[in-house]
């Protein structure tokens, strides 16, 4: 696990008028970061999908959040979308299915 990553979740409250309110909690954790592979990309792309990358993680670290978010060192923040998740019962660790799709935008985070 050798890169830090951002697993970003949203909850949702309400303002005094009843409109509900995304607030974002964040959580770093350290991962091993791959391209998907080309069979993955594949399939994935008749599906209507962009698949782009995989982390995997200790499964303990992982929530159900749907956005995580790379920090490189010379440049912005990106976010991606989690499609999808992998694990094995003979396993410890999880791999998350990453794309970038639109809707995956800062909000208020909550610290």
């Amino acid at each position: 696990m050798d890169d830090l990553v951002y697993l970003i979740g949203v909850a949702y409250t309400e303002d005094e008028i009843g409109q509900l309110v995304p607030m974002e909690t964040e959580r770093a954790v350290w991962a091993s970061i791959q391209s998907v592979t080309r069979a993955e990309w594949a399939q994935s792309g008749q599906a209507g999908l962009n698949p782009e990358l995989v982390l995997t993680m200790p499964r303990v670290n992982y929530n159900g959040q749907k956005i995580v978010e790379l920090r490189k060192d010379c440049g912005h923040p990106v976010r991606y979308g989690v499609y999808r998740t992998y694990f094995s019962s003979d396993s410890d660790d999880i791999e998350l299915y990453l794309e970038q799709k639109a809707g995956v935008t800062n909000v208020e985070p909550t610290h």
